[in-house]
């Protein structure tokens, strides 16, 4: 029991460590940690999903380029770009390439209307959410 308790706690070190820096705009000057920081911008990842995704429906061209354009500076620039790999390990090695589908995924949604490539994006990041989440309080605890 002390061994799966022990390995669950390195995973969540790991984890916790993957990320270095958050480039988010005014993250330096708030209370706001880099862990908080990572939920959100899944958050708003699966939020620019969601716009792109109506606005294929409305056929609203404009609004789906800025959204999918949203979608995607999260990924390579918030997500991706936020990465430690020379420290995360193969969790972080594994979040790159899952981040890199997701980008072509996006990509090619946007390119095709593809409403079923949308879909499963945020079928891809809805787990790594509540992943996140729920090592908060192990996040919190170590800080």
């Amino acid at each position: 029991m002390y061994a799966s308790t022990q390995a669950s706690a390195n995973a969540m070190n790991r984890m916790s460590t993957m990320y270095t820096h958050v480039s988010v705009q005014g993250a330096a000057s708030s209370d706001t940690s880099g862990h908080e920081l990572i939920a959100m911008l899944f958050d708003g990842l699966l939020g620019a999903i969601a716009a792109a995704r109506g606005a294929l429906r409305n056929a609203d061209v404009p609004a789906k380029a800025r959204a999918m354009g949203k979608a995607l500076g999260i990924v390579s620039e918030g997500l991706r770009g936020s990465l430690n790999t020379s420290q995360g390990g193969d969790i972080a090695g594994n979040l790159d390439a899952l981040y890199a589908y997701i980008e072509l995924r996006l990509t090619h949604a946007n390119l095709h209307n593809d409403v079923a490539a949308l879909e499963e994006c945020s079928e891809l990041v809805r787990p790594l959410l509540e992943a996140w989440r729920q090592i908060a309080p192990q996040v919190r605890h170590a800080a």
